[in-house]
């Protein structure tokens, strides 16, 4: 059975793990307080779940979802991720990580940073980061559903892009392949295509909205116009 990997079991991490759980995915938690804190949590998604370190995470997982501040990404262990396809979700919110010259200036994304941080044996995909986890959990589809949404994803390594996709399928979402991991800056805070595609009104704040789905068609489009 496959498994995913968390690090991170914040808001996104959590909604990431149910819905690998009702995929048939076996999960494997983690946090920065000890796995003793995630107990409850693994108890309440069932016998696939378990809590453990993240290094144990990143090396039972097929894939490992990244889900931590990015102040945070340096304190992330490189050799348990070697060969993993790893999904990052962070997003640069300078009022919490500080300031970083690199994505003030746009010579760089955090992605970049990250892919950097972890060397070339690790294979980073942007993911998850552009999506509010209320509805990360509601729109989830089946595949060929008539309203199934899709959610974009940037990469290096091609490999590692299609794992990322297969993983999507399975959380029952479809994929846009935005680019290499630099295009990742067309989906992050503050673009068109950051949240507004997943609410029912795509041109009010996506927060305070319920679920709307977004089909790849539309996706497209919002990240062209992050690309205006």
């Amino acid at each position: 059975m496959a498994t995913l990997g968390l690090i991170g079991s914040g808001h996104i991490g959590k909604t990431l793990a149910r819905l690998a759980v009702d995929g048939g995915l076996d999960v494997v938690l983690s946090n920065s307080r000890g796995p003793e804190t995630l107990a409850d949590l693994a108890a309440d998604l069932g016998p696939r779940a378990r809590a453990a370190t993240a290094a144990e995470a990143a090396a039972a997982g097929d894939w490992v979802v990244v889900t931590i501040p990015l102040v945070a990404y340096t304190r992330v262990e490189r050799e348990p991720l070697a060969g993993k396809t790893v999904i990052d979700t962070m997003n640069y919110y300078p009022e919490r990580d500080g300031r970083f010259e690199g994505l003030d200036d746009g010579t760089t994304t955090s992605s970049e940073l990250f892919q950097q941080h972890l060397g070339a044996s690790a294979h980073v995909v942007k993911a998850f980061n552009n999506i509010f986890f209320r509805h990360l959990a509601a729109l989830g589809r089946p595949a060929g559903a008539d309203d199934r949404t899709a959610l974009p994803i940037a990469g290096d390594d091609a490999d590692a892009k299609r794992h990322a996709t297969e993983l999507l399928g399975i959380l029952g979402y479809d994929a846009v392949d935005a680019g290499p991991l630099a295009k990742g800056r067309l989906f992050q805070p503050g673009t068109p295509a950051y949240g507004a595609p997943y609410a029912q009104d795509k041109d009010a704040p996506f927060a305070q909205q319920d679920a709307g789905p977004a089909p790849a068609a539309l996706v497209r489009e919002f990240l062209a116009r992050a690309g205006d």
